[in-house]
């Protein structure tokens, strides 16, 4: 008896040692699409890469030197023009990094959706113990696959690919999104730069009127009153240089913020307000928006990725079958036996009838998420353009007339109370003509540069705005 009991305990222990070897040939095994290649991620070469460095050290700080700007608490004395600014947006802003993870993860979603279920591997016994010794069945090792049906994987693939395509096109609209405010704070601070100008000019101007005046009124030539006056005129200026400086370094500030980055030293920036605008037509650039834009092609993937899920769907109810096969061994009737077995559900009760309905919903509702984007972008055009031509209108009208018009009553003016025939109010009244018209056609070429960034932007122009 004590024999029996030993050559059962060895072909126990051969059968644990059959079943480790098993798992450890099995632990390491690819199984059918789990080796499928990943999804495509973003080329390197696309305008904003995933694979850049800054996307694999999120906290990475920007550097001033990559902007060619000097570290201090001085404000550089070098000046940056809008290139500069682009480049150094494309490198801070977290909005764009976001975005660009965002395309990272659902590559990865991709890939997981097209991933074949893993295998299962059992190990069981039945009726082991009893008076006369260790008896019953073991099973070791079976091992069980599900087989998926009906192309389902393939499926969740491109639906994962689909919506990777998206995000793609969801990082190239937030590349414009970031050009756009970067262009537009660009030319904000320009405005305002050059209104500091204009007012520090009508100081100096208002500076050296008063030291004239009052030479004048010390010998007996001009009025009291007319000193005054200046002298209020001269205070004015000065508070609204002042105004015009807090606002140059708020709109400064703005712009470091739409870049991502908000420290950054403050800059003279090159350029000039006065550079050709470039000309836009408003039924062409319609056209090529609607063609071109990131918004439009994310939406249009959506309406196929809402057609491949109704497909996914659709499918849903055919079964997935699962086989498995292993040994077995009798002990009570010393047999060595071949296990196999295979189940799958029947659809009887749920055959996915509520995710068919609301897949196919969705695909109506992604076919007209397609024209309400259209029909938003049209009217975003729409706006920038009027906004463009009526700055566009006016700017030519203050260069054209209105400010050689003024400067020259200015300078009639002048003469003409130099000459003694006017006080020196009418001079006044002359030199703010001058100032306001100075102002005004600052505020429409401001105003013009921002409807052109706006349509830049919408049009996906990359090299704004050209040169020459």
């Amino acid at each position: 008896m004590e024999g029996i009991f030993m050559r059962r305990r060895k072909r126990q222990a051969g059968l644990a040692a059959l079943l480790m070897a098993a798992l450890l040939v099995l632990a390491p095994m690819d199984w059918g699409l789990a080796q499928m290649p990943p999804a495509p991620m973003p080329d390197p070469s696309s305008p904003n890469p995933t694979s850049n460095s800054i996307w694999n050290d999120p906290m990475r700080a920007y550097t001033h030197r990559q902007a060619g700007l000097a570290v201090g608490s001085d404000a550089p004395s070098q000046r940056v023009g809008l290139s500069d600014l682009i480049r150094i947006g494309l490198e801070c802003n977290p909005e764009l990094r976001q975005a660009g993870l965002r395309v990272e993860a659902a590559a990865g979603r991709a890939l997981q959706a097209g991933l074949y279920p893993n295998p299962t591997v059992i190990a069981e016994g039945t009726e082991l113990g009893g008076r006369t010794g260790p008896g019953g069945f073991i099973a070791a090792p079976v091992v069980s696959q599900e087989v998926v049906t009906a192309g389902k994987l393939r499926l969740d693939r491109q639906v994962g690919l689909q919506e990777a395509d998206q995000t793609r096109w969801q990082l190239l609209g937030q590349r414009f999104v970031l050009f756009t405010a970067v262009r537009r704070g660009y030319f904000d601070v320009l405005a305002a730069q050059r209104r500091v100008e204009i007012y520090s000019e009508l100081v100096d101007l208002a500076g050296k009127a008063t030291e004239t005046t009052q030479t004048l009124v010390k010998g007996r030539q001009a009025a009291p009153l007319d000193l005054v006056q200046i002298r209020v005129e001269l205070n004015r200026f000065r508070a609204e240089l002042d105004a015009a400086r807090q606002e140059r370094t708020a709109a400064w500030r703005r712009l470091a913020a739409a870049m991502g980055a908000p420290d950054l030293p403050d800059a003279p920036l090159t350029g000039s307000l006065e550079s050709p605008c470039p000309v836009y037509e408003f039924d062409s650039a319609v056209r090529e928006m609607l063609e071109r834009h990131p918004d439009v092609n994310a939406a249009r993937i959506g309406f196929t990725r809402a057609q491949l899920a109704l497909r996914r769907a659709r499918v849903e109810p055919i079964p997935n079958v699962t086989f498995g096969s292993g040994y077995q061994r009798d002990n009570v009737d010393h047999q060595d036996q071949w296990v196999f077995r295979a189940s799958l559900p029947i659809p009887v009760f749920n055959r996915n009838q509520g995710n068919v309905q609301a897949a196919s919903a969705e695909v109506g509702r992604a076919a007209a998420e397609v024209q309400r984007i259209q029909n938003l972008l049209v009217a975003r055009l729409a706006t920038a353009f009027g906004q463009y031509e009526a700055a566009r209108q006016r700017a030519n009208r203050y260069r054209a007339s209105i400010l050689p018009d003024a400067t020259e009553a200015y300078q009639l003016a002048l003469g003409a109370f130099q000459g003694g025939q006017f006080e020196y109010l009418r001079v006044l009244q002359a030199q703010r003509a001058v100032a306001e018209a100075k102002l005004e056609y600052v505020r429409a070429l401001g105003e013009l540069w921002l409807a052109a960034s706006d349509i830049a932007g919408l049009l996906l122009e990359e090299d704004w705005p050209p040169a020459g």
